[in-house]
């Protein structure tokens, strides 16, 4: 029996009144969360980025070339404020791994660009990042992996998020 079954488990007992049944969910969805997130950290710090350069490198990459965005659609797709994306830019644009460039159709905007070495960084870490991923999910089955996709993205339609 795991933490979150003893914690219902004693709920139950103590107030038999309440359905302490979505716990079962919310409670490991948290605490798989919590656990999932140094492993995951780890991977990125290999190829020296923390999860927001990550999330932007990869948010870049996987739109195709020429792998740019403006700063408001990576603030959008990689849902955190503008001045999140700027601190997390910066940081990259001084590590060569983006590049920002004038808007082609708006003077006054600005373009963030994934740089070649950024590619590379991105392309090698993500290639780390599906295998620990896949490491990460080794005690299901394949059947298993995809119905859990499944009810996840309706919990997370059904959420909004």
């Amino acid at each position: 029996m795991d933490h979150v079954a003893v914690v219902v488990e004693q709920w139950r007992t103590e107030r038999p009144d309440l359905d302490t049944d979505p716990l079962l969910v919310i409670g490991r969805i948290h605490r798989i969360a919590a656990a999932l997130t140094p492993e995951l950290v780890a991977v990125y710090a290999r190829h020296g980025l923390g999860e927001g350069d990550f999330d932007v490198l990869a948010t870049l990459r996987r739109q195709g070339a020429p792998f740019a965005l403006t700063p408001g659609e990576l603030g959008d797709r990689t849902m955190v404020t503008s001045g999140a994306v700027s601190k997390r830019v910066d940081r990259l644009e001084a590590r060569g791994l983006v590049e920002r460039r004038p808007s082609g159709s708006d003077g006054r905007s600005r373009t963030v660009l994934l740089t070649r070495v950024g590619r590379q960084v991105i392309d090698a870490a993500m290639s780390d990042h599906v295998v620990n991923e896949a490491r990460l999910l080794a005690g299901l089955d394949p059947t298993e992996r995809a119905a859990l996709g499944d009810l996840l993205g309706r919990l997370a339609a059904s959420l909004g998020v």
